[in-house]
């Protein structure tokens, strides 16, 4: 299924289960990618202050100084989190901040490369499942679509077997996720698998930078699935987060799409009291393994694959860390000077204050120097 907003609101709201999970479509995370881009961050660039009144510029830093007292989920008026925005505070957290604050449009070669990794989603999506366009006017309405997908892809992952495109919610660590598993299928042993796609411009595999930063994604998709179908999410706790109206019509849209599927409703509360008696009567086990796979975008070859090993403990700690910073209980941080090489692909390299506070400008900008010559 899919939903259009006809509303500005709704529509952003109903993207809340869109987060394409293409390596998190970061497209340029590779070293290669950042050797070839190394040349132009020799060139003169803005220092890392911004316009103000008057054209005086004055810094990122200073322009925040007045919304200090506000937690980032207030500052960003935040009900919730994606899996992927978790994600890429594990790739450099600044990044993430930065993007949120100064967001900017894609370029059109980056552009070209989501259009690619989102078309192979959906052509996989579409060996499996018929997609139905149901517009919506509201959030409730966005959300009810999410759950009507759910109440249909239970069933046929316990009849069939194989299901792509699952979302799952739940709160972790005071924080209210949401995002979409890429496949869940049973194995020959009879194990529920959780499969990840990647795709890659490159025909090579990620570093192991971009493979870490993978390994935490599924592994937080299976720490949410399992606390799904485990009862650990409540409705009590998805209300109060998301602040949904439960009480509120549906949409016409919905309400025929939903009664097509044999679902008599008239409320997203009677929706989402099916969906939570579906998840915990299903017997949908915990999710047994986790693999990634890697594929060429240009030829739709596989360049390999990876089971990922869960690690409860590591995935609450690293939670835990990136959730300070929603909370405004610490300052985000960048890289490390040993990650220094992701900054050459940054499309905030020249008003990082991390990096230029951490003495990262002239390491690497001097080995592009001796490369002009």
């Amino acid at each position: 299924m899919a939903e259009t907003g006809e509303e500005e609101t709704a529509s952003a709201e109903a993207s809340g289960f869109s987060d394409i999970s293409d390596s998190e479509l970061v497209e340029f995370l590779d070293l290669e990618d950042a050797k070839e881009s190394a040349v132009s961050l020799s060139k003169p660039g803005p220092s890392s202050e911004l316009p103000g009144k008057d054209d005086k510029p004055v810094s990122l830093q200073n322009c925040k100084r007045g919304l200090d007292v506000l937690s980032p989920m207030d500052r960003f008026h935040l009900k919730y989190l994606y899996v992927t925005d978790l994600c890429t505070q594990d790739w450099c957290e600044l990044q993430m901040v930065y993007g949120k604050e100064l967001p900017g449009s894609l370029t059109p070669e980056k552009a070209a490369v989501l259009d690619i990794g989102a078309s192979i989603h959906l052509a996989k999506e579409l060996e499996l499942h018929d997609l139905v366009t149901v517009p919506t006017t509201t959030k409730e309405d966005a959300w009810a679509v999410k759950f009507l997908n759910i109440l249909s892809m239970v069933p046929t992952l316990q009849s069939e077997g194989r299901i792509r495109e699952f979302p799952v919610f739940g709160e972790v660590e005071g924080i209210f996720l949401v995002g979409v598993i890429d496949e869940l299928h049973y194995t020959s042993k009879g194990e529920l698998e959780l499969a990840e796609l990647k795709t890659r411009r490159r025909p090579v595999l990620p570093l192991s930078a971009q493979k870490k930063k993978d390994y935490f994604q599924v592994s937080l998709y299976k720490y949410i699935f399992d606390a799904m179908v485990q009862g650990k999410v409540t409705p009590a706790s998805l209300i109060h987060h998301t602040k949904l109206c439960v009480d509120k019509p549906l949409g016409p849209s919905v309400l025929r799409h939903a009664r097509q599927g044999g679902v008599s409703v008239k409320s997203l509360g009677d929706l989402m009291e099916l969906v939570f008696l579906s998840l915990t009567l299903s017997d949908l086990p915990a999710i047994d393994t986790l693999k990634l796979e890697y594929v060429h975008q240009e030829t739709a070859t596989t360049l390999g694959t990876e089971i990922v090993a869960f690690e409860e403990k590591e995935v609450k700690s690293k939670v835990r860390h990136f959730v300070a910073y929603w909370m405004g209980r610490r300052d985000p941080q960048g890289v490390d000077v040993e990650e220094a090489w992701k900054c050459r692909t940054c499309d905030y390299v020249d008003i990082c204050e991390w990096r230029r506070s951490s003495g990262m400008l002239s390491s690497l900008r001097e080995p592009k120097a001796k490369k002009l010559k």
